[in-house]
């Protein structure tokens, strides 16, 4: 025999999970699942892609492999002790584009590096300075350069006394258009309901997908943020949250065959994802 205490408990269980669901349904749209990986030694940072080959992108390494088999053709590794935080990357008119940093030094810095993608030969630099932050991302879409600079609450960009002699709320975090000539267009900055699942860190990865929607990844949650610029005013729109079974870092749109690379760190691995949930 049920009883009311009792009953009244199975019903607030019941509610209780619905409630659950429905979150979870609300918060993630879709999920991906790994299709294939691939162990890749360099993946700490993110990776790029081309017709051919993957890009593994680690702190101050990045090693170049076959999609398709998987088998490394050939390294770079910094010799100059310039190089001293690579980020994601993006391969464009034969040549690897990398974001560039001095995290977690200050004042923070940035630059994009460049490199020749068929040898890895490091050919040429763009510094920035001190004007927006810490250099996470960049990628090419519609003709221009799309960039993100972030800002991190991590206690190392603190100085030696504990001041914070440079902005530090991630919400500062900023998306920049420029034109080639790296000369600003544009800018916008991440709703709150990005910057909150991505603090104390950023956002460390994004790029265009072939539905023109801007997919961004956090620094260490296996989920990805769906945002498009908005019509009016400053502030990405942040359309939905897909779950990613990577771990944060730098992702790349393979967009002619609708693939998405990410990394997972821990496991030193490339991982492409395929179909449900992709556009």
């Amino acid at each position: 025999m049920v009883t009311a205490p009792n009953r009244l408990k199975s019903i607030m269980i019941l509610v209780l999970l619905c409630t659950l669901s429905q979150g979870l349904k609300s918060q993630f749209k879709d999920s991906l699942h790994i299709h294939w990986s691939f162990p890749a030694a360099e993946a700490h940072q993110g990776v790029a892609v081309d017709e051919h080959y993957f890009y593994a992108i680690g702190t101050r390494v990045i090693g170049k492999y076959d999609k398709t088999t998987g088998k490394k053709i050939g390294q770079w590794e910094d010799t100059t002790g310039e190089i001293l935080h690579l980020d994601s990357g993006v391969e464009f008119d034969g040549k690897l584009y990398c974001a560039h940093s001095n995290y977690p030094a200050l004042p923070m810095t940035s630059s994009v590096e460049v490199w020749d993608k068929t040898n890895l030969e490091h050919i040429s630099s763009h510094s920035f300075g001190i004007r927006w932050g810490s250099f996470t991302w960049l990628d090419r879409h519609e003709d221009y350069w799309w960039a993100v600079f972030a800002h991190y609450e991590d206690y190392h960009l603190k100085d030696n006394d504990g001041n914070d002699p440079q902005n530090t709320d991630p919400q500062w975090t900023t998306l920049v258009k420029f034109d080639d000539q790296w000369q600003s267009l544009e800018e916008w900055i991440f709703p709150s309901t990005v910057i909150n699942r991505a603090k104390p860190y950023s956002i460390s990865g994004g790029s265009w997908g072939p539905d023109g929607l801007l997919y961004c990844s956090g620094h260490d949650r296996s989920e990805l943020y769906v945002m498009q610029l908005p019509k009016s005013g400053s502030i990405l729109k942040h359309l939905s949250t897909i779950h990613f079974p990577n771990e944060g870092q730098g992702i790349a749109w393979d967009r002619a065959k609708r693939m998405l690379y990410g990394i997972q760190r821990r496991q030193k691995r490339v991982i492409i994802s395929v179909g449900k949930g992709l556009p």
